[in-house]
């Protein structure tokens, strides 16, 4: 169990961020056991041409991996060309020091530095820069949802939603996970939160005197790989069109423009008027988050896709009194 105590300053710096080094790090656990994480296998298939050797080397049996390979990242949108520099910059003494936490000693196929670095660069553009728009789009979306929870129901409900080993009762943020409990104090650094296509639970820094850190799920992951928009049901098509009747049943977890694009395999422009109109009948609400604008069905739109699924089961809607 880890505990991070947050004092006031701390508060007003509860933030969260992307990492794509973060991202390629996590993924190096499904190269390592793609058995525990079916819903990435149709991404699995697809990585070819990388020096395995090395990348599995950089993660245990539990999946534990270097410090140095999940930065605390230092914008919302942290580019992974400026994460891959500050790794490059890294003392040899701070590369052996987080070696030596997660595996006791470094791993031979780990001794050669430039090797290391060239098998990670290799690794994200062949298996995770392809996907990376989608992967990000899934990111914002999941950042945009908490902000909203945060926004209406405060810090304790977001916490809880993100995962139910996460609690927060003010001045401490507790985390459930395997090790020796332990509380870290913020002191001023705040606290990242860092969504993850990846991630399957929560999880913090090896180092306990690292700048607080919590990576945790992010929603909607499993639509990453999906190669098409849900179809929408009959019912639904016929007021509203099969196109918009697909986008609406497809937002059961928010998305962005960009998302739904490249999931329907059109422009973004082409998706983006039927959001409009979607938006302007009161059925999506959207937010602009970073590069991207984030939609999510209100209350009234998801009453419609709800009832019109149950019609088109063929089950009764409530009785009128």
């Amino acid at each position: 169990m880890i505990e991070f105590e947050l004092g006031e300053s701390d508060l007003a710096d509860v933030r969260f961020a992307v990492s794509p080094l973060g991202e390629l790090t996590l993924s190096l656990r499904v190269l390592k056991d793609p058995a525990k994480y079916p819903l990435h296998v149709p991404w699995l298939r697809r990585v070819r041409d990388v020096d395995t050797e090395v990348l599995l080397a950089l993660s245990t049996e539990r999946g534990w991996t270097p410090d140095f390979l999940s930065p605390r990242p230092r914008t919302p949108f942290t580019r992974i060309e400026d994460e891959f520099a500050a790794v490059r910059e890294l003392p040899a003494h701070a590369l052996r020091r987080d070696y030596r936490a997660v595996f006791g000693d470094v791993p031979d196929a780990l001794r050669d530095r430039g090797r290391v670095l060239a098998a990670l660069e290799t690794y994200w553009h062949v298996a995770l820069a392809p996907s990376w728009d989608r992967m990000r789009a899934v990111l914002e979306a999941d950042i945009a949802h908490r902000g909203r929870e945060t926004a209406r129901r405060g810090l304790a409900a977001m916490f809880a939603g993100i995962s139910g080993r996460i609690t927060y009762e003010p001045p401490v943020v507790q985390v459930r996970i395997a090790g020796a409990p332990a509380r870290r104090i913020a002191g001023g650094q705040g606290l990242v939160l860092v969504p993850s296509v990846f991630a399957r639970r929560t999880a913090v820094p090896v180092d306990a005197d690292a700048p607080p850190v919590l990576i945790y799920a992010a929603r909607g992951a499993g639509t990453v790989w999906e190669t098409g928009l849900g179809k929408g049901a009959d019912a639904l098509a016929g007021v509203l069109g099969r196109v918009r009747a697909d986008l609406l049943t497809g937002l059961a977890e928010p998305g962005s423009s960009t998302d739904l694009a490249l999931r329907a395999g059109v422009t973004t422009s082409a998706v983006n008027q039927h959001l409009r109109a979607l938006r302007d009948a009161g059925l999506l609400a959207s937010q602009r988050h970073g590069r991207s604008v984030v939609y999510a069905r209100t209350e009234l739109g998801d009453a419609l896709v709800s009832h019109s699924v149950e019609r088109g089961s063929g089950a009764l809607p409530p009785s009128l009194p």
